[in-house]
């Protein structure tokens, strides 16, 4: 007899861009031609001082057990930067390392939340947020994000959340936004610590976008006076230095809440290695301008893929401000065909023809809010970008095949119309 699971290990959601990353490899393996753009890679190297510092550590044998917050010379580094950037008042002390950023949601939640504890979460919003809450189980407290309002976070709603919520305890926010490209204004940002400072509030400031901000510059929680003491930004080294696959990120906050964190790294991942650490204070140190030239192709890629979206019918984005992603409604071309968006994705992947496919996701991936829209990442070059937008016209006009791939997975026939 096997040992039941866990009720959260039975209930656990997965972020949807790795499930269907792997059924395009599959496809791929069999020989299709897929143009990815479900995962939120970089198609380019990692960077230059980066690569050679991370060979020289591995030479200097640096791969051996470090001080679990982060070696000495990579915090400093962080915090430079921080100041440097964004004018957020870092010191070293103030640093923790980790294997990415997605694992300071973990972190955050555990500093900070109790059993039946509302955090707010704008949806659509990143996979992971609602597994990391309900580990602690808080509850996540959803409002949504709204196409007519650039998908910015509403104050109102915060208002509402700490007035109406029995316990409000958290609030999660991600600029620029990960799915939608949106970004929280610096106007924002003030109005957003003027209402919670001084109250038991915690906010978790998601920035993994944080070079990717494509109208005006990148602004900081962190850098609103007296947010740190109330705030966990977190960074990674995967989109701006192309280094995903690293593992490589960090977080900032008051020397209390680091310490609390730095214990929790010390019980769970010991420590990031140390020679990973070194390549990322070499990125930091020494690979600014590669790091913005990169920046640049992304934008052509946004830009590129963004006309072409909205020129076919049925389509329609907002014009790029941030991130490597695109956003498009699709509720017309859903409700004229009768299916969900994310059907529509995996339709563009696996049955609109048979040599060649599209990946992208539903909206619906990134909770409720997101139905009706899909997510491209323009990680792939111009040329396989242009193929894509080729192809899509061609793909929801073969209504047979649609109706056809239907028949076969019931599950994605829209039950009411997008409104």
């Amino acid at each position: 007899m096997a040992v039941a699971l866990s009720e959260f290990a039975r209930s656990l959601s997965v972020e949807t861009a790795f499930t269907v990353l792997a059924a395009a490899k599959k496809l791929k393996a069999a020989g299709k031609d897929v143009v990815e753009l479900e995962i939120g890679d970089s198609p380019f190297n990692s960077t230059s001082a980066a690569v050679q510092s991370g060979l020289q550590a591995i030479r200097d044998n640096q791969s051996h057990y470090c001080p679990s917050p982060g070696i000495p010379e990579f915090r400093e580094a962080a915090a430079e930067f921080l100041t440097r950037e964004f004018s957020i008042p870092a010191a070293a002390d103030q640093i923790a390392v980790g294997p990415g950023a997605k694992i300071f949601e973990q972190f955050f939640c555990e500093a900070f939340l109790n059993p039946g504890d509302g955090c707010l979460v704008f949806s659509p919003h990143f996979p992971t947020y609602i597994p990391n809450i309900e580990r602690r189980g808080a509850r996540a407290v959803l409002k949504p994000l709204r196409q007519e309002t650039q998908f910015r976070p509403q104050v109102s709603d915060i208002e509402d959340f700490l007035n109406d919520d029995p316990s409000p305890r958290a609030i999660f926010l991600n600029s620029p936004h990960n799915p939608t490209g949106g970004v929280t204004t610096e106007q924002d940002l003030r109005d957003i610590a003027d209402l919670i400072r001084g109250r038991d509030i915690a906010v978790f400031s998601d920035e993994p976008y944080c070079h990717m901000v494509w109208e005006g510059q990148h602004h900081s929680l962190a850098a609103q006076p007296g947010m740190l003491d109330q705030c966990v930004a977190a960074y990674t080294f995967s989109k701006s230095y192309s280094m995903s696959g690293w593992r490589l990120g960090f977080c900032v906050s008051s020397r209390e809440i680091t310490d609390a964190i730095g214990k929790m790294i010390n019980t769970t991942l010991s420590c990031t290695p140390p020679l990973v650490q070194l390549a990322g204070r070499a990125a930091l140190m020494q690979d600014s301008s590669e790091r913005d030239t990169t920046m640049r192709k992304f934008r052509e890629k946004v830009v590129l893929l963004t006309e072409g979206l909205n020129r076919i019918e049925g389509f329609s984005s907002l014009d790029p401000t941030a991130t490597f992603y695109v956003f498009p409604s699709v509720k017309p071309v859903c409700n004229r065909l009768g299916i969900t968006s994310h059907g529509l994705a995996l339709y563009l992947l696996e049955a609109a023809d048979d040599s060649f496919g599209v990946a992208c996701l539903g909206g619906e991936c990134f909770g409720a809010a997101g139905a009706g829209f899909l997510r491209f990442s323009c990680a792939e070059p111009n040329e396989r970008l242009q193929q894509a937008l080729d192809f899509l016209p061609v793909a929801i006009s073969r209504t047979e095949r649609i109706e056809s791939w239907l028949n076969s997975h019931p599950q994605f026939r829209l039950k009411a119309a997008y409104v």
